[in-house]
């Protein structure tokens, strides 16, 4: 499901560890943003992760979980780096 509620995709997931996964997506994902999104892993959304995208190859695309302060730690070492 995208962060901003406007997307959707039923996926299997084929494979999961502690830091990532492998999904199978049902439908297209062209023109979806997956940057970053959430991984709903119950029908009510209570469990879920929050992920971004590692790879795609056709309907198969790889996510790495983000931890809570992931994207801090991201945006201070992109301006440090700057």
């Amino acid at each position: 499901m995208g962060i901003d509620g406007t997307w959707r995709r039923d996926c299997t997931m084929e494979d999961v560890s502690e830091s990532g996964a492998k999904l199978t997506i049902d439908g297209s994902v062209e023109g979806l943003h997956l940057k970053e999104f959430f991984l709903l892993l119950s029908s009510t959304g209570l469990a879920y992760r929050r992920c971004e995208l590692a790879w795609v190859n056709g309907d198969q695309i790889g996510v790495n979980f983000l931890k809570l302060g992931d994207r801090k730690k991201k945006a201070r070492s992109a301006t440090i780096g700057a």
